[in-house]
C-alpha cells in the first residue's frame, strides 16, 4: 500500500484542511494499481482525527484486498453538518469539495457506484447524512455505531459519557432546536424527503453493538427506513461502543459492495 498525507485550502471551511489517503500499490508493481480506483471516504468519530483510522484499523489490507482509494478526512467535532452561522460547511467539504479535489489528485473513479461514504459513531451519522443529502455524488453508505442522538439532544435526555458537552455545544453544530428535526440535519426528516421526492437512494449499511447507548435511534432508524419502503440492511450485535464492533463492520460493509469488479478500460495505471 502507499498512505499519503496531503493539505489543501478549503473554500467550504475558508483555512487550510489535512486528509489522509490509502492507496493500494501492488506489492509485485510497486507504484501502480487498477485504475480508476473506486474510493471510500472514512470518518471519525467525536473528537477524531484523520489519524485515528490508521492505528484502529487495517487499512491497508482493506485498501490493497479490495483495490480501493480510501481517503480520511479530519473534519473536527462538528458532525459534518454545516454551520450557518459561523459559516462553516462541514457537510459541503465532505459531500463535495473533498470528493472533487481528491478526484483531480488521485486517480479516482468519478462515477456514483464507486464511490462510499462511511463512519464511526460520529462519523457514523456523517455518513448516513450526508450519504443522503449529497445522493449523487456517493452509491454506497456504511454507518458504524452511528451517533444518530439529535431527537434525544432537543428532548434534553441525551446524557454524554464525554465531559462538556452540554445544549449549547450542540445547538452550535445544529443550530435551532425549535427546527432542528425539520432539516436535513435530522436523518429520519432527510430519508422522509428524499422518499416524497422519488429520489433514487445509496446503498445502505448500518450497523449498532446490541449494549451501545446509540442502537435505540439506530433500531429506530432501521424501521423507519422499512416503513418509508427504503432497501437498506441493519445489523445488530453483541458488541459496545469500540473499536472490536467498529472494525468487523466496516468489513462487513464493505464486503456488501462489488469492489472487485475491474475498471471498464485500462490506463497508464493499469496492472494485468
Amino acid at each position: 500500500m502507499a498512505t499519503i498525507q496531503a493539505e489543501f485550502t478549503s473554500d467550504c471551511l475558508k483555512r487550510t484542511v489535512n486528509f489522509n489517503a490509502v492507496l493500494p500499490t501492488d506489492p509485485m508493481f510497486p507504484g501502480a494499481f487498477r485504475a480508476p480506483l473506486k474510493t471510500a471516504y472514512l470518518l471519525h468519530g467525536f473528537s477524531g482525527s484523520a489519524d485515528d483510522w490508521f492505528t484502529r484499523h487495517a487499512l491497508g489490507n482493506i485498501s490493497l484486498m479490495n483495490n480501493l482509494a480510501i481517503i480520511l478526512p479530519s473534519a473536527e467535532n462538528h458532525f459534518y453538518v454545516d454551520d450557518m452561522q459561523c459559516d462553516d460547511f462541514y457537510g459541503e467539504f465532505i459531500g463535495r469539495e473533498l470528493v472533487e479535489f481528491t478526484r483531480r489528485m488521485l486517480p479516482l473513479s468519478d462515477k456514483c457506484e464507486d464511490t462510499i461514504i462511511g463512519g464511526i459513531s460520529m462519523g457514523g451519522y456523517g455518513a448516513l447524512r450526508n450519504g443522503m443529502k449529497y445522493n449523487d455524488v456517493f452509491g454506497h453508505v456504511i454507518g458504524i455505531s452511528a451517533a444518530i442522538i439529535l431527537k434525544e439532544i432537543v428532548a434534553g435526555t441525551y446524557r454524554p459519557s464525554l465531559p462538556g458537552l452540554q445544549r449549547g455545544f450542540y445547538e452550535s453544530v445544529f443550530g435551532d432546536f425549535n427546527t432542528a428535526l425539520e432539516r436535513d440535519v435530522d436523518v429520519f426528516w432527510l430519508a422522509k424527503k428524499l422518499k416524497d421526492e422519488g429520489t433514487e437512494f445509496p446503498n445502505m449499511y448500518f450497523a449498532c453493538g446490541s449494549n451501545d447507548k446509540l442502537v435505540y435511534e439506530n433500531r429506530r432508524f432501521h424501521e423507519h427506513l422499512a416503513k418509508l419502503g427504503v432497501p437498506h440492511v441493519f445489523e445488530e450485535g453483541p458488541g459496545t461502543h469500540d473499536e472490536l464492533f467498529f472494525e468487523p463492520h466496516l468489513k462487513k460493509g464493505l464486503a456488501r459492495i462489488d469492489l472487485n469488479r475491474l475498471p471498464e478500460m485500462p490506463n497508464p495505471f493499469w496492472v494485468d
